[in-house]
């Protein structure tokens, strides 16, 4: 006897091909397709997916929930939307591992604005240990890729110097360990120090490491290479995964809001790589809002050292000039705020950083560096960061896959937090027509699951993980806009996670049932 019997709807498998009517079984945490006649069969409990698609959970290749999700288990905002697995440890910014529980916290502290804060003090130290938090604590399953961030502090510490040819046989070594641990490749986040501080050679021999496991090299670029070209930061990128022979997947790539070029440079990149040979695919979100800490708008100079650093120049009179004179006009200008914690701060909440120092009576940098102050860093960002013009250029782009770059605090999260996949199908599907169906679940399903190396899941076959969402194609919509974020999507009415029933007719069941996903197991 079966534990679930899907019938009646629409099964899009997640291969890209056409759909087609067959009713899918669950039996443990493994899916069963069944053609025909399936009135023999016996099951615990039947769902009658009339005018539904039955598809495999999507995958979500850049999430910033490594942290929150510990303390927001049932981790709402993303499994409403059909995602049952996310990848966490990206933008060079990962929680393993560390030597000792005050580089965790410092680390933790540095970052907050972007990943949040864990819901007690941090209590591990290596990858494996850090894996065990999620096996059936939470509700999806999390893949884990390691950061460059964390292995850099391991070996070098905080500052901006290049490392010794011993410091760099010992990052080599921990890559090695986190990727024997579970981990499905590097990340970078070559604007966060002090990742930030690695120089192409530097990443070149970590990627090869990486590579001789079978990992991928996930990437949010170095802009500070923007002045040597328009694709200087992705071409180094490139030139990292030729030099180490390792895949090469550009996170969040689109073209920026200031239009500067054309977005078909961007695409003509990739696809000239692919013609070489190389192994290249790319991620982008669906809003054309960006979003991060605050404080990646600060030199890197200011934090050459760690937060303590960061705290003191944000503190010192010759310091904060200097900064104001370099921190970019845009940044100040065109960017709204969140998470503020402090009761005096939350007038603050979703407005802009010019509007908040009128508010004050104060200059726009000279706000800022208070707020940072009084919020022990804290504050979050979103801002216009995206072409929209352009955007669906990559939504539908062969060599691209959806992913959030979620964050998932603040009164005013950027909205691709509550709506990023939905809008998929409801925008530049079925609206607009950018996509068919079957290509775009195949972008958030079987693709990642392809790009990271997943065995099992991201298709809707005998033998699969039973990851699976039902949802009405004309229905399904989110309502999520920077203004008013926080909506759940409509439409997306069951989501199952290893086998359990996760979202019920629209509604949480309480399940935790997800896992820690490790590479080699």
């Amino acid at each position: 006897m079966l534990d679930i019997l899907i019938t009646n709807g629409q099964v899009v498998d997640g291969t890209g091909s056409a759909g087609y009517y067959a009713a899918v079984g669950v039996q443990g945490d493994t899916v069963s397709i069944h053609r025909g006649d399936t009135s023999h069969i016996e099951a615990t409990r039947v769902i009658d997916a009339t005018g539904y698609v039955v598809c495999p959970g999507f995958i979500d290749l850049h999430s910033h929930a490594g942290l929150t999700i510990l303390g927001e288990p049932h981790h709402d905002p993303k499994v409403r939307q059909g995602v049952t697995t996310e990848l966490m440890g990206i933008d060079g910014i990962s929680h393993a591992p560390f030597k000792t529980q005050e580089e965790l916290h410092r680390y933790i502290w540095l970052d907050s604005g972007l990943n949040g804060y864990p819901p007690m003090p941090a209590d591990w130290l290596s990858v494996a240990d850090y894996l065990d938090k999620f096996d059936n604590t939470v509700a999806i399953n999390v893949a884990y890729i390691l950061g460059n961030s964390p292995v850099r502090i391991w070996s070098v510490g905080w500052n901006d110097r290049p490392a010794t040819a011993d410091e760099m046989a010992d990052m080599k070594a921990v890559v090695r360990e986190a990727m024997e641990e579970g981990a499905w490749g590097l990340s970078t986040g070559l604007d966060y120090p002090p990742g930030a501080y690695a120089p192409t050679d530097e990443l070149v021999e970590l990627s090869e490491t990486a590579a001789s496991l079978g990992g991928i090299y996930h990437t949010h670029t170095r802009a500070s290479l923007r002045a040597q070209g328009l694709l200087a930061p992705w071409e180094e990128a490139l030139e990292i995964g030729r030099r180490s022979g390792i895949p090469i997947h550009l996170t969040h790539y689109r073209q920026s809001e200031q239009g500067v070029g054309s977005h078909l440079d961007y695409l003509g990149l990739v696809e000239n790589a692919r013609d070489e040979g190389m192994d290249v695919t790319f991620d982008c979100y669906t809003y054309p809002y960006s979003g991060t800490t605050i404080t990646i708008g600060l030199p890197h100079w200011a934090k050459d050292g760690g937060p303590e650093r960061l705290m003191a120049a944000l503190l010192d009179p010759h310091d904060r000039a200097r900064m104001a004179v370099e921190v970019s006009r845009d940044r100040l200008r065109d960017n709204w705020l969140t998470n503020f914690t402090q009761p005096q701060n939350k007038q603050y909440e979703g407005r802009l950083i010019t509007d908040i120092a009128e508010m004050r009576g104060q200059e726009p940098a000279d706000a800022l560096f208070d707020l940072l102050l009084e919020e022990n860093l804290g504050i979050s960002t979103v801002g216009l960061g995206t072409n929209a013009q352009t955007l669906h250029a990559f939504v539908s782009h062969p060599a691209g896959m959806i992913a959030s770059d979620a964050i998932l605090f603040g009164e005013y999260p950027n909205p691709r937090t509550y709506g990023c996949f939905p809008i998929v199908l409801a925008e530049f599907v079925r609206a607009e027509k950018h996509l068919r169906l079957p290509e775009a679940i195949r972008k958030m399903t079987s693709f990642p699951a392809q790009r990271l190396g997943l065995p099992d899941r991201g298709i809707l076959r005998d033998g699969f993980k039973a990851d699976i969402v039902i949802f009405d194609p004309a229905t399904v919509k989110t309502h999520a806009t920077r203004e008013d974020p926080h909506h759940y999507p409509v439409g997306i009415d069951w989501v199952i996670v290893n086998g359990e029933v996760v979202i019920e007719d629209g509604e949480n069941s309480g399940a935790l049932p997800g896992r820690a996903l490790r590479r080699g197991r």
